[in-house]
């Protein structure tokens, strides 16, 4: 059964923006990194079914807007309206890097598979990778478009999407920065893009209350799942390749069967807009983030 095995309330002093979800292999430890209002990271341990705080990483002038964590869970990369990409050590808590992407320049931040690179997107439509090690930036993919809100990279290092403020998302070739393809579903805000693990499927989320599932090599719709009553916030694709979850503006979370085209879950705990989920790497736990400072873990059968 699905059903809320935790909550943290007041786990920030203003609303949580973003989470991320990955194992340290170094410490054998289960991070849950939380990005907040507050202008405050987090790094808390998840173990014994429960929450404890580890680190209070402080730095960010403005609200933290996206946080990600390298696939070995060794580092953590945050990024605020400051334009601060910050990069910090997970076990020590300390900071590694700072990279300046420019004014008003960075929005989304998320690692690429081999964890050398972070992407970020920006207000001028243009996708900048930075390489970790050197702190600069490597090169820039161009949509051509506007405002990029969302991004994420197939898990097999082949492609990088982006979800822009005027609904259109561009599937771009890592390696050659080539514009692959243009998908025109929406005619709002794109708030949250996943890869399926297979990385042969990309859903969307966005202000229009739709998620969509996209065929990534033919660029095609696979289906259309309604059942939000406001802006869809954030998916992210289960593990197990059948399965994702989503958030919303109508204060739920939702995980949702993705061939039979039909929502298994519906949790309805947080009292604000669920800004961010991400599932563990076995996919048995799901964590959620609101506007309510809380956050939530749920089992996931």
């Amino acid at each position: 059964m699905y059903t809320v095995q935790y909550k943290q309330s007041n786990s920030h002093d203003d609303g949580i923006w973003s989470c991320a979800w990955k194992h340290c292999e170094k410490d054998d430890i289960d991070y849950i990194v939380t990005g907040g209002v507050d202008d405050l990271v987090k790094a808390w341990r998840y173990t014994d079914d429960r929450l404890d705080l580890k680190h209070v990483f402080e730095g960010h002038q403005l609200g933290v807007v996206s946080v990600d964590i390298n696939p070995d869970g060794t580092v953590i990369a945050s990024n605020s309206l400051d334009s601060q990409i910050r990069l910090w050590d997970t076990s020590k808590g300390t900071l590694l890097k700072t990279i300046d992407a420019g004014p008003v320049d960075a929005w989304t931040v998320t690692f690429t598979p081999d964890g050398q690179n972070v992407i970020t997107g920006s207000h001028s439509g243009k996708i900048n990778v930075f390489n970790i090690d050197k702190g600069e930036k490597e090169t820039s993919l161009d949509t051509r478009g506007k405002f990029t809100m969302s991004l994420a990279c197939s898990p097999d290092g082949k492609y990088v999407a982006s979800g822009a403020i005027d609904g259109i998302i561009n599937i771009f070739d890592l390696a050659t920065g080539r514009l692959i393809h243009t998908l025109e579903g929406h005619a709002m805000p794109i708030r949250g893009l996943s890869f399926s693990p297979a990385s042969q499927l990309l859903i969307t989320a966005s202000d229009d209350g739709y998620i969509k599932v996209y065929d990534v090599l033919a660029a095609s719709l696979v289906s259309t799942l309604s059942g939000h009553a406001s802006w869809v916030l954030s998916v992210d694709y289960h593990p197990d390749n059948t399965r994702f979850a989503s958030t919303s503006a109508d204060r739920t979370c939702r995980v949702w069967h993705v061939g039979e085209r039909r929502c298994e879950a519906t949790f309805a705990d947080h009292t604000d807009q669920v800004w961010s989920c991400r599932f563990n790497r076995t996919g048995s736990k799901l964590v959620s983030v609101s506007d309510d400072k809380a956050i939530h873990i749920y089992d996931c059968p």
